[in-house]
């Protein structure tokens, strides 16, 4: 958990889906704020880290892992609301049960977000309830995996007619990369890295 107050103390700066590719054009100028909650419980073998798959069945991004959130609404108050809200919706997490820690910088995607990722500790266990219509799966990746810069690598394809450079960091079956693997690496840059 030190590596995560440095990495909130000193937020690796803000990144965007277009700034690993050289040539590609910034942000669209006008993003839609969203927010993901960065959860961190506790593991049989230290801190762990909630993430979903997505139901293969959505229009956007089916199949691929995720944080959970979304798209801020008018009910939110702030990002903070916005994160707890949806991982309300998506896994079942009572907002009573965590203790918000604090906010990285934001990460602006291809797809027209400023995504703020939400940092915040789980009080006890968790048993997630997944919404089936968002959610196909949600599993645990150690947060000693994911705060270790050597664990992440560069890979690219084509998107749109351009080649696009984007992290991942897979974890057993898991293909974690583009916004998720990016806004994880900013953890682990975060404090001046800590790995």
């Amino acid at each position: 958990m030190a590596c995560v107050r440095a990495a909130l103390a000193d937020p690796a700066p803000p990144s965007g889906d277009h700034d690993l590719t050289p040539g590609a054009t910034g942000p669209a100028p006008t993003l839609r704020p969203a927010a993901v909650l960065l959860a961190i419980l506790p593991g049989a073998r230290g801190p762990e880290v909630l993430l979903t798959r997505r139901s293969a069945r959505l229009r956007h991004h089916p199949g691929q892992i995720a944080l959970p959130g979304g798209g801020q609404e008018a009910v939110d108050p702030s990002p903070e609301a916005t994160a707890l809200r949806e991982a309300h919706e998506e896994i079942g997490l009572d907002p009573a049960r965590v203790e918000v820690l604090g906010r990285l910088n934001p990460h602006a995607t291809v797809t027209g977000f400023s995504v703020t990722p939400i940092v915040g500790r789980l009080r006890g266990p968790f048993r997630p309830v997944p919404d089936p219509s968002e959610v196909a799966e949600v599993f645990a990746v150690p947060l000693a995996h994911l705060t270790d810069p050597a664990r992440y690598r560069l890979e690219r394809r084509r998107w749109r007619g351009v080649w696009r450079r984007y992290y991942v960091v897979p974890w057993g079956p898991y293909y974690i990369w583009g916004a998720t693997a990016r806004i994880l690496h900013g953890l682990a840059r975060g404090g001046g890295g800590c790995g």
